[in-house]
């Protein structure tokens, strides 16, 4: 197992910054998630692992080593492409077999190695197969056998799951995630899809604009995210603007454009300052408006009409439209399991309940 550094990455394409001073630790045996929109740098630093990228400033190194000047092929870094990247007229086995065949092992040496490969990645039988007579998911298992037969000390994999279906992506989480403990190689991976980073990875850096603007485990880049884009692009959240009026205890009390009041953790703020809140849609809890709704002790209430009610299975997701919103202020999103005994319709008018401990200060 080998721990990866990255100090100061810097990467330019003219006018471009597609990698601003990055700077990461990655820990053995680590499966770090890169995760991001399109442009926002994750896949150049991929590539800048690997080889394929000259990074214009930094360093990056793999167990204490600057490898920038080393060529692709002797990193030592295997590498699964989102396309699999196999060899058409190749068998399986000899798809597997082709990076210790380039550097001339012992025929006896490649076959055992092949063959141990294939049974951790569940193809055992299927060596004389072409690829077009594979599934996706078992295409992807070659393309990540092929990765690691050579034992390399960091493996390396671009939207490895993206060209699957919903179910088998899911499917194919859980198998890749078992077999990178078996095998416990220090894993770097770079995905757009929010439930497959929370899945997969040990720790995420999410990225915007050539930066990694938080890092940490999915806990706590989803439950505490330190920037708005961060709380929006690791699952839904609903913000709201607030002016800190007072503090007791760690908890600030904030006083929303129309009025109302919102409890949150104060954190350093000082008195009247302005705050962006988020909360996560499942953090609320929906009840029937009454003329008097009884206080729920220590939590956040506001009312508010039901403008939609989608219902997906397991849950069902609102819009809500609270009282006093302006004309530009977005609905609030509500997912609820579906287990309560009171659903809601169009029109309804309802209270949101929440913990101030759910409500998350961020930068805007």
């Amino acid at each position: 197992m080998s721990t990866v550094d990255i100090i100061g990455v810097t990467k330019r394409y003219e006018a471009v910054v597609a990698l601003d001073s990055v700077s990461l630790q990655i820990g053995e045996g680590e499966f770090f998630g890169l995760l991001g929109p399109s442009g926002s740098g994750k896949t150049t630093l991929l590539r800048a692992i690997a080889g394929f990228v000259q990074p214009d400033a930094g360093e990056i190194r793999v167990d204490g080593e600057d490898i920038r000047g080393k060529p692709v092929h002797r990193r030592d870094i295997g590498m699964v492409f989102q396309n699999y990247a196999l060899f058409p007229h190749m068998a399986v086995f000899d798809n597997v077999a082709f990076g210790l065949s380039v550097r001339r092992r012992p025929q006896s040496e490649i076959r055992g190695a092949v063959e141990r490969m294939l049974a951790l990645v569940r193809l055992a039988g299927l060596e004389a197969r072409r690829p077009s007579q594979l599934s996706g998911g078992q295409q992807q298992r070659v393309a990540l056998a092929r990765a690691l037969v050579t034992h390399p000390r960091v493996l390396l994999l671009d939207e490895p799951l993206g060209a699957l279906d919903k179910r088998l992506r899911q499917q194919m989480q859980i198998e890749l995630r078992q077999i990178q403990r078996e095998v416990g190689i220090t894993t770097v991976f770079v995905t757009h899809d929010q439930e497959e980073a929370l899945t997969l990875s040990d720790r995420i850096a999410i990225f915007n604009e050539g930066r990694a603007v938080q890092v940490g485990t999915p806990a706590e880049v989803y439950e505490r995210p330190r920037t708005a884009f961060a709380a929006h692009f690791l699952g839904d959240a609903n913000f709201f603007r607030g002016r800190l009026v007072g503090v007791a205890d760690g908890v600030g009390r904030y006083r929303l454009p129309r009025g109302e009041m919102i409890d949150a953790p104060a954190g350093d703020a000082p008195p009247e300052a302005e705050a962006m809140l988020a909360v996560r849609p499942e953090k609320f809890s929906l009840t029937a408006a009454g003329p008097a709704p009884a206080a729920v002790a220590g939590a956040n209430r506001l009312a508010g009409t039901v403008l939609q009610a989608v219902y997906s299975g397991s849950s069902t997701t609102y819009k809500i439209r609270a009282d006093g919103a302006a004309a530009d202020e977005e609905d609030l999103t509500v997912f609820e399991q579906n287990r309560a005994e009171q659903a809601f319709a169009p029109g309804e008018r309802v209270d949101l309940v929440w913990s101030p401990a759910h409500t998350v200060v961020v930068e805007p």
